[in-house]
Parts: structure tokens; sequence; C-alpha cells
């Protein structure tokens, strides 16, 4: 029998950047989430330092690991966004982990909730300015983007 010839597929379009709002809801959402389970576990520890490094560490598993897993966290799932790795699939281990390096800003003494803040800031405003909705984490993730 001969071999039909193949039909050539249209390629599949490019999902949209998600836009800043939407990204910020869906990090909202998330924040929401995990200062819960962070008040559920801080409280019999009395919010102790111990109890600090206990939640950073959760906060930035929680990003990576979902990242890697499902492609998107919670907040975004339920704003119909996921997190896409430079080849289009979900990012790997190696594209999160540095992506989602930032949420280990908080735990530092004192200094922390600032440095967050200027993290956060300076990732609003690189992905304000960037054509593809790219923030500066998303670089650091090797060309991370979240998409719609």
């Amino acid at each position: 029998m001969a071999e039909q010839p193949q039909t050539p597929q249209p390629p599949t379009p490019a999902r949209p950047p998600a836009k800043l709002g939407r990204r910020f809801v869906a990090r909202l959402i998330d924040a929401l989430l995990l200062g819960a389970v962070g008040v559920v576990i801080g409280l019999p520890m009395a919010f102790s330092t111990t109890w600090l490094v206990i939640q950073a560490v959760l906060v930035f598993a929680y990003f990576v690991v979902l990242d890697v897993t499902w492609g998107t966290t919670v907040g975004k799932r339920l704003l119909g966004l996921t997190v896409q790795g430079p080849g289009g699939g979900r990012p790997s281990f190696a594209e999160a982990a540095p992506r989602e390096a930032f949420t280990l800003l908080g735990a530092i003494p004192y200094a922390g909730p600032v440095l967050a803040l200027i993290a956060w800031i300076a990732i609003a405003v690189t992905i304000s300015r960037s054509d593809a909705g790219q923030g500066i984490h998303d670089q650091l993730g090797g060309g991370t983007r979240v998409v719609a």
C-alpha cells in the first residue's frame, strides 16, 4: 500500500503574553494562600526566625514545583495563565528556580521586606517595558514567559 502524504498542520499560534495586571492578581491570590498557610505554621512557632526560614522555603518551593509540574500556580490557573519555558513547554527546574529566587529575599532579617519590595518593583517595571511581557525574573529563568 502506498503511504499517504501528510497534510501539513498549521503552526500553533503563539499565546499572547499575560498582562501585568492579571499577573499581579494571580500573585496576590498565591500570596494570600501562602500567607494563610504561613499563619497556621507560624502561630505555634511564635513567628520565630525558624518560621521565617520555613516560610521562605515553602514559598520558593510552591512556585518552583508548581511551575515545573503544572506550568501554573493556583492563582495563575484561576486567571487562565501559564508559565512557559523558553522552548514553549513547562519550565524545567533549572529555569524555574532562578526565576523564583527573588521570593527568598523576604526571609532576610530586617532588610528582607525592603529587598522584596525592590524586586517586585523591578519585576513590574521590566514586565511593562517588555514587548514579550517578560520581567527580569523571566530573563533569569532563561527566557520564561507567562502567557494568557
